[in-house]
């Protein structure tokens, strides 16, 4: 019997549409602890949402809804594109039909969780994975115990956003960690669930569809560990999702992509932070999917076309020819640059050492060629330090490893707990701004205060997603050494114009087919921005699946496909 009815909503609108992974993981707890759980996903009700939401509160009374923010905006410098604003309408909406309680939750929402709280109006938050917590939470307020007792919880207070600190943590190699106030930098292992092999379903009511999900945005997800023990510069994801690796247990993490694969999910992309980190872990998942095939001809798993996200080290040859006999179609590889000076203090270790070189990249890229597994190779250009020397000398080697997509992104988005952010904030010092910080939306300098400046860490969080009348001011950076137009200063979505010309001018012409490069417009059919971007909405249209980077060589013919509006005979990766 049903101990009490939780909601979880999906307010995403952006297409080519995402799974709401996070949801299945919360259902799966839930539905463990006895809880009856529904989801309703606003993905596919992008005008009709309000009119979805009022039918089903008419005839569903929910003892507690979440809502989870996968994304606080496109994290796109060029565009800017905040989504925050939409989430709070739906949750203003969900407030106004129903006087359950509302937690958010999410890899977004868990970059400034005590800002979000605040800025939704609503009751609690997590910051990081929630399984537990929730299900803790459920309990108390069945039980009518204090929320206050539940370990992790942000809640909304008369004085202010406060976090229930969870008890002292234990971080690698056994050290205790005393928790902040903030929760920032902890290991999170103790939020995940790291036996349960999350259930993932197609068209049940009320659920979240992976098999919709996958026929009009052309890949499943899985998850092989939780959090991150790296410390890279401008990554969220060890302050987000936790400074040490939850692993799932490999036969749960192998059962739920068998299960997604007899579903006729066939193409699966990897969610962790980095799929080879920590790659004793990942080879035995690789083990594990090869033994299953082996195994049995009639496997769904046989079918299997597996997409990893990798850092260019650890990459070995063992681990290549894993990942070809499981499945694997492509590596997307974030190596972000070339010179060693520009690594240095970015991609880094806890420890704060690089932990690769360009060597390693090449290497990878080798390998994969050589198993027959396609590339896409990522720079990141921008950081402190970056010149139109240091830019030329990326674009040269990356274009001369013949990967079979090359992705240049410019600037970058800054969050409050990212040591880049942090390290910005500090310099700043509430007093002074710094060369390099932008926004498009900015009406005077862009002057952060660090933490302990801060009234809370709402007000700290707050100033990288607003400014101080309250309207949307997303923060960035641009290395101050890049060619800028001094003249486009009213207008700063342009400021950087000349940067996004001598790097489309660094690119031979002939070789555009195989490289993304920025555009100041934002969604083009040219960039790697995913949000509503042309090319992918019209690729899935098509029938396409798999990576989209792994269809761009033929851009061309596909776009002069999707204007004439042909439709694909066959498709996949």
């Amino acid at each position: 019997m049903s101990r009490g009815l939780v909601l979880l909503v999906n307010p995403n609108k952006v297409h080519p549409p995402i799974a709401p992974y996070a949801l299945d993981v919360l259902t799966t707890s839930l539905e463990a602890a006895d809880f009856e759980v529904e989801v309703l996903d606003l993905t596919f009700h992008r005008e009709d949402w309000k009119s979805f939401l009022a039918e089903y509160f008419t005839e569903r009374d929910p003892m507690l809804v979440g809502v989870t923010v996968r994304n606080t905006d496109t994290v796109y410098a060029f565009e800017q594109r905040p989504f925050v604003g939409e989430h709070k309408e739906i949750i203003t909406e969900i407030k106004r039909l129903t006087d359950a309680p509302v937690i958010g939750g999410g890899i977004g929402f868990s970059t400034m969780p005590f800002a979000l709280v605040d800025y939704f109006g609503i009751d609690y938050g997590v910051k990081g994975p929630g399984e537990r917590i929730i299900c803790d939470l459920a309990d108390a307020l069945l039980t009518g115990r204090d929320p206050g007792t539940v370990p992790g919880l942000l809640r909304n207070t008369g004085a202010g956003v406060v976090r229930v600190p969870p008890a002292v943590l234990t971080a690698r190699h056994g050290t205790p960690v005393v928790p902040l106030a903030t929760g920032q930098f902890e290991p999170r292992v103790w939020q995940v669930d790291g036996t349960a092999s999350y259930v993932r379903r197609s068209g049940a009511a009320y659920k979240v569809d992976n098999l919709m999900y996958y026929r009009r945005g052309g890949l499943g997800s899985i998850l092989t560990k939780n959090g991150c023990t790296y410390r890279c510069s401008h990554c969220v994801e060890p302050d987000a999702k936790g400074t040490s690796f939850g692993q799932r247990a490999v036969g749960a993490v192998v059962d739920e992509m068998e299960s997604l694969a007899a579903q006729g999910i066939l193409d699966q992309h990897t969610t962790d932070s980095e799929f080879n980190l920590s790659i004793g872990h990942a080879k035995n998942v690789l083990r594990e999917i090869v033994r299953r095939k082996h195994a049995d001809r009639g496997n769904p798993l046989n079918e299997l076309r597996l997409w990893v996200y990798c850092q260019p080290s650890p990459f070995d040859e063992e681990f290549a020819e894993l990942l070809a006999a499981a499945g694997c179609r492509g590596v997307n590889v974030g190596s972000d640059h070339v010179r060693p000076e520009m690594l240095s203090g970015w991609k880094v270790t806890a420890k704060g050492t690089v932990y690769y070189d360009f060597a390693d990249t090449e290497r990878l890229v080798r390998l994969c060629a050589r198993h027959g597994i396609l590339t896409m190779v990522e720079a990141l250009f921008g950081m402190p330090g970056e010149t139109p020397e240091t830019m030329r000398a990326c674009v040269e080697a990356f274009m001369a490893l013949d990967a079979t997509v090359t992705g240049f992104s410019l600037g970058l988005r800054l969050f409050p707990y990212t040591p880049m952010g942090m390290a910005m904030a500090a310099e700043c010092d509430g007093v002074r701004t710094i060369p390099g910080l932008q926004s498009n939306t900015a009406t005077g300098p862009i002057v952060l205060k660090p933490l302990a400046k801060c009234s809370g860490p709402a007000e700290y969080e707050r100033q990288f997603m607003f400014d101080e009348h309250g309207d949307f001011r997303l923060v960035c950076y641009f290395s101050p050494g890049l060619p800028a137009d001094e003249a486009a200063a009213g207008d700063p979505s342009a400021r950087w114009g000349p940067s996004v010309d001598l790097l489309w001018d660094l690119v031979d012409p002939a070789d555009y087919h195989r490289v993304m490069l920025p555009t100041l417009g934002g969604s083009s059919e040219n960039d790697n921005n995913y949000a509503d971007n042309p090319f992918l909405t019209g690729l899935v249209g098509l029938g396409y699946t798999g990576a989209f980077w792994s269809h761009w060589r033929e851009r061309e013919e596909i776009m002069r496909r999707i204007k004439d509006g042909g439709m694909a005979e066959h498709a996949d990766a």
